[in-house]
């Protein structure tokens, strides 16, 4: 048998199929079904394999190849070095209500109002220590481990606080001109910094994105920078100057038709890949 008729049989053999990237997909023991498979989607889509870590199934032991933290609850401001608002003291409910009958429904409604905004607000109403501490610990891992990072609003948040910055946990001062956008559908504008690693991953430095988020980026933390800003100022996307690790304030996951959103987990994935 001549060279040229073994040929064949080796152009039809299969390829040598690549292994996945484990991406390590954080997110809290309740609530986060849908975050937890749209991002999951995304990121098979994109060629990796998911893998879910919450504070109650942390997994410690299983290794990942890029991690992404997800959206959810406000980080606790004991992090960044805030304390949380108090109810209103005697003093202020004697103020406001002169009449003493008025004051004694104050002392019991006012506290018992809070408290109860505190347990029921949605989306970032209720703190969440627990995953706090599992996320930290993951991002520090990562670092570490030079495994590429990807924080999804409340996960870009905690990525500032690691690296020592800050947050903005009332953005009324920047809607004051401009009524602030709350939709899961593309509708804020974002403007990217044409230098920035997030623009060449997303081509155009103009963006659209949808909007979810309380709180924001304030001081930047160590060895991060802008990438990406809305029109009043708030911050939308963060990187690092060195490495893979970018924050979006955005859902990306929550936009599977758009292609050029998707373009972020491919990133990822092909970060993962080359680590």
């Amino acid at each position: 048998m001549t060279g040229s008729e073994d040929t064949p049989a080796i152009a039809d053999s299969p390829a040598p199929r690549l292994r996945r990237p484990v991406i390590a997909i954080t997110g809290p023991d309740q609530g986060g079904g849908p975050a937890w498979l749209f991002t999951a989607l995304a990121v098979w889509r994109a060629g990796g394999r998911p893998l879910r870590l919450r504070p109650g199934r942390p997994r410690s032991h299983r290794r990942f190849d890029g991690l992404i933290v997800g959206g959810g609850a406000d980080v606790d401001p004991e992090l960044y070095g805030e304390t949380l608002p108090e109810g209103p003291d005697a003093a202020a409910i004697r103020q406001a209500e002169r009449r003493l009958s008025q004051r004694l429904i104050g002392y019991l409604f006012y506290p018992a109002l809070w408290l109860l905004r505190r347990l029921f607000q949605s989306h970032g109403g209720v703190l969440d220590s627990d995953r706090d501490r599992l996320e930290k610990a993951l991002i520090h891992r990562a670092l570490d481990d030079h495994r590429p990072i990807l924080g999804i609003c409340r996960g870009m948040q905690l990525v500032n606080v690691v690296r020592g910055g800050t947050l903005h946990r009332d953005l009324a001062d920047f809607y004051v001109e401009t009524p602030q956008a709350r939709s899961l559908l593309p509708v804020k504008p974002v403007q990217l910094d044409p230098r920035s690693h997030l623009a060449d991953i997303l081509g155009d430095t103009t963006l659209h994105v949808n909007a979810l988020h309380n709180h924001a980026v304030n001081n930047l933390g160590q060895d991060l920078k802008i990438a990406g800003r809305e029109s009043t100022g708030v911050v939308q996307a963060i990187e690092a100057e060195r490495g893979w690790c970018i924050g979006v304030q955005w859902h990306p996951e929550y936009l599977p038709q758009k292609r050029r959103h998707q373009r972020l987990f491919h990133a990822l994935v092909r970060a993962a890949m080359n680590d």
